[in-house]
C-alpha cells in the first residue's frame, strides 16, 4: 500500500499507460484485428477513450493490453497546459517507438500542426469527442474484420476504471469564457444529454456491478441549461432532479466540477441523509474556486467573482454538517500582488477545506491571460505554490484527526497481502487521500462498502478496522 505524497497535485494528469480495459471484457477471437489505447488527461477525457473502445469492439476489433499486441495504438490527448501538451508528445513518441502505428485524438488533437510537427509519422490525427473521425482513422490504418456469427455488441460497455466505480458524463463544454481556459474553444459549448439518457447508462453500471458514480462534466452545475431543463420520460434535465433521481439508484454519487451558483443550496440537503445510510448522493462538493481575491477573479472573468464564498461554505455545512469541500486553485496568475495572494491564505484559514490542489499559472495557447501585464516570475510562483500547499496540508491534517474515533463508510479499492486499501465518502479515486485497513482484512473485497472506525491519521490519508 503507498501514502499520498504531501506535495499530490490533482490537477496534474496521470502518467501515459496502455489501457488495461480488455482484462475486464474479453480480448477476443482469434484473427480479429487488435487496437491499442493510451488514455491521458482528465476524466472526461478517460469516458471519450472508453467510448471509443467500445464502438470498436462492437465492430469487431480486439483490445489489446500491450504496444506489441497491437495493429494500431490510439492516444488520447490531454492540451489544457504546456506541461500537459509535453506529456502528450511523449506518450505519442512511446506509442510510435513501441509499436509504429499511432492514431492521435483528444484536445492536443485540435492541432494537428503542433502534433506532426513532432510527429510526422502519426497515421491520422483528430479532436476532442469526434468519435466518428476516430472510428474512421482505425478503419483506414486497420480495416474491420467482423464475424457476424460471433461479434456482438458487448453486454457492457468497454470500461477502464476497476469494476466497481465508473465515470458519468453529463453534458459537454461550456459557455463560460474564464481567461486562463481555452476548453470552449477545445470542446465547445455546453452540450446536455437527455436525463432520462443519463439515467439509462447510469442504471446499466449499477445493474453491471458499480457501486460508485462519479458525475463529471465541465460544468456540473450548469446542466440542462441549453435544454431549458427539459422533462422528457419521467427525468427533468436539471442537476438537482438528476442528483435525486441517481441517488435512488442505491450507488454512490459523487460530484464533480460544481460551481456554486446559488442553485446548488439544492443539493445540499439530498446529501445529508447519505452518511448515515451509506448510499446516495455523497456529501462531497468539488467546486473549483480557483481564487479568493475578488480583483483576481476579476482578472480571470471567473463567473462565480462576485460570490459570497464564505457565506455560501457556511450555509452548506449548517445544512449538512458532515459535507466534504474539494477545490482547485491558482497561483502566480497575471497581476497577482504578494497582498492578494496573502488574501487567499486567509481566506484559506476561514474556509478551511477539506481537499485542496493547486496550479502554478502556466500560459495556454489560445487563452485571454496570455495578455495580462504583470506575469509572475516562476521562482515567485514556486515559492506562492510552496506556501499554499504547506497551508493546505496543515489544514488537512487538521480536519482528519477530528475523525479520530468516528465511524466512517468506506468503499475498498483494492486488497493485498497488506491490508485492504479504501476511500471515505470524503475521498474521489485517485485525486484525494485513502483509509487503509491493516487488521481484519481477510474477508473483504474490492467494490464492497462497509462501516470503519478511524483510529489513525496522517495529513492525507487514514487508518481504521472494520466496525
Amino acid at each position: 500500500m503507498s501514502l499520498n505524497p504531501p506535495s499530490l497535485r490533482p490537477d496534474i494528469a496521470p502518467a501515459a499507460r496502455l489501457s488495461d480495459g480488455p482484462a475486464r471484457a474479453a480480448l477476443g477471437r482469434g484473427g480479429q484485428p487488435t487496437i491499442g489505447m493510451v488514455s491521458l488527461g482528465c476524466p472526461k477525457a478517460l469516458v471519450d477513450s472508453e467510448r471509443i473502445l467500445t464502438r470498436l469492439r462492437a465492430e469487431g476489433y480486439a483490445i489489446s493490453p500491450a504496444y506489441q499486441g497491437a495493429d494500431a495504438v490510439i492516444v488520447n490527448t490531454c492540451g489544457f497546459l504546456d506541461s500537459a501538451k509535453a506529456e502528450s508528445l511523449d506518450a505519442i513518441g512511446e506509442a510510435l517507438a513501441e509499436n509504429g502505428r499511432v492514431i492521435v485524438t483528444g484536445c492536443l488533437g485540435a492541432e494537428p500542426d503542433y502534433i506532426t510537427g513532432a510527429h510526422p509519422r502519426v497515421l491520422a490525427v483528430t479532436g476532442p469527442h469526434q468519435y466518428e473521425q476516430v472510428l474512421d482513422a482505425v478503419h483506414a490504418a486497420v480495416p474491420p474484420s467482423p464475424d457476424p456469427f460471433i461479434d456482438l455488441l458487448p453486454a457492457s460497455e468497454v470500461r477502464l476504471t476497476p469494476r466497481h466505480y465508473a465515470y458519468l458524463k453529463i453534458s459537454e463544454g461550456c459557455n463560460h469564457h474564464c481567461k486562463f481556459c481555452i476548453i470552449p474553444d477545445l470542446r465547445g459549448r455546453l452540450v446536455s444529454r437527455p436525463a432520462h439518457a443519463v439515467m439509462r447508462e447510469a442504471e446499466r453500471l449499477v445493474e453491471n456491478g458499480v457501486r460508485e458514480l462519479l458525475v463529471i462534466s465541465q460544468d456540473t452545475s450548469a446542466y440542462g441549461v441549453d435544454l431549458r431543463h427539459a422533462e422528457e420520460r419521467g427525468h427533468r434535465a436539471h442537476i438537482t432532479d438528476l442528483a435525486r433521481d441517481l441517488g435512488s439508484l442505491g450507488a454512490w454519487v459523487r460530484l464533480h466540477y460544481v460551481y456554486p451558483y446559488p442553485h446548488v443550496r439544492g443539493l445540499v440537503p439530498l446529501m445529508a441523509d447519505t452518511a448515515a445510510a451509506g448510499s446516495g448522493v455523497l456529501p462531497y462538493l468539488d467546486i473549483p474556486f480557483q481564487h479568493a481575491h475578488p480583483d483576481v477573479l476579476r482578472r480571470m472573468a471567473r463567473p462565480a467573482a462576485s460570490a459570497r464564498t464564505l457565506d455560501e461554505i457556511a450555509a452548506w455545512r449548517a445544512s449538512c454538517p458532515g459535507i466534504t469541500l474539494r477545490s482547485t486553485f491558482i497561483v502566480g496568475y497575471p497581476g497577482e500582488t504578494e497582498a492578494e495572494f496573502q488574501y487567499l491564505l486567509d481566506w484559506m484559514d476561514e474556509a478551511q477545506l477539506d481537499r485542496v490542489g493547486c496550479f502554478q499559472y502556466e500560459n495556454v495557447k489560445g487563452a485571454r491571460a496570455n495578455d495580462l501585464p504583470g506575469h509572475v516570475p516562476d521562482d515567485v510562483k514556486q515559492d506562492r505554490w510552496d506556501r499554499f500547499m504547506q497551508k493546505a496540508q496543515a489544514i488537512s491534517a487538521a480536519r482528519l484527526a477530528a475523525r479520530l474515533g468516528t465511524r466512517q463508510w468506506v468503499i475498498i479499492d483494492s486488497v493485498d497481502a497488506e491490508g485492504a486499501t479504501c476511500r471515505t465518502m470524503a475521498d474521489a479515486p485517485e485525486i484525494d487521500g485513502n483509509l487503509f485497513i491493516d487488521t481484519g482484512f481477510d474477508t473483504l473485497s474490492p467494490g464492497q462498502i462497509i462501516p470503519v472506525t478511524v483510529d489513525e491519521a496522517s495529513d492525507y490519508d487514514l487508518w481504521g478496522s472494520p466496525a
